[in-house]
């Protein structure tokens, strides 16, 4: 492992044009345009029935009404450019109940909300779950094929959850722009969407990058993002994608697996090497 590029296989997506990089959508912009939705997106009806996740870590640790998870930390970059990072150092990846969590977010921000499953004999769930909160209780969200208006804490119905503006580095909009972008795309369903998840999605609005949306990178030779995987002490895996898509759906496998199988299928790659 190390800090050298390994190999590693995923998917390729198809390149499909998107609407506004200004990140404001007009509906003239739609005509003709091809979306689609990717049944990748979790199902929060349904949690832990996936069979693709067979995994799950350790036992959180609980700590004055939040919780330490024992997860995989990361890092991306575009070319030399850091646009990510999750790394408990520099942020606060403590988890909150729905109550906490709701008495320090703000209308615009984005929420990850976590299912979680401590039990050993549980089944594992699925991967995390982003919206943006409007305010009063409220979330937008990509839910099932649909962008979607509802309760927080019906949504967060045994979940816990952080608050992740950070994570992006991008430059955020402001939150009367991050709250336009969710509420103008209120009601579309499957084929008029072009986010593969509900990261995808609650990023796009607080951003406003079209790198978020399918086929939506500037097509360059040049252009490559890494993922870096902060497993232990120095240990850092690097994977390399061709857009932010790919990185982000490999992100989000890799955080529902969970670090002890990610582990695993890191040591068999090594010793097939």
């Amino acid at each position: 492992m190390g800090n050298q590029l390994d190999r590693i296989t995923h998917l390729n997506y198809s390149e499909l044009p998107t609407g506004d990089p200004s990140g404001i959508e007009k509906d003239e912009l739609r005509v003709g345009v091809a979306y689609f939705f990717s049944d990748e997106e979790e199902d929060l009806d349904e949690r832990g029935q996936s069979e693709k996740y067979t995994v799950r870590d350790p036992s959180p640790v609980e700590e004055e009404g939040h919780l330490v998870l024992n997860e995989i930390e990361f890092s991306a970059f575009s070319c030399q450019e850091c646009i990510f990072s999750k790394l408990r150092g520099s942020q606060d990846l403590n988890v909150y109940p729905m109550q906490g969590l709701l008495s320090f977010s703000n209308p615009g921000d984005l929420l990850e909300l976590l299912f979680i499953c401590p039990a050993a004999d549980q089944p594992p769930p699925p991967s995390p779950h982003w919206v943006v909160y409007v305010g009063q209780g409220q979330i937008i969200h990509l839910h099932r094929g649909e962008i979607r208006k509802d309760n927080l804490f019906d949504v967060g119905v045994g979940c816990m959850g952080r608050v992740v503006n950070s994570w992006y580095r991008y430059r955020p909009l402001t939150s009367e722009l991050v709250l336009q972008n969710a509420c103008g795309h209120l009601g579309l369903k499957s084929d008029e969407i072009c986010w593969t998840n509900s990261e995808s999605f609650a990023a796009w609005c607080r951003f406003g990058n079209r790198e978020f949306k399918a086929g939506g990178e500037v097509q360059s030779g040049n252009l490559q993002y890494f993922l870096k995987l902060h497993l232990e002490e120095n240990n850092i895996h690097t994977l390399r994608f061709h857009s932010l898509e790919d990185l982000i759906r490999e992100k989000r496998r890799v955080d529902a697996s969970g670090k002890l199988r990610i582990l695993k299928e890191l040591s068999m790659v090594e010793a097939k090497d």
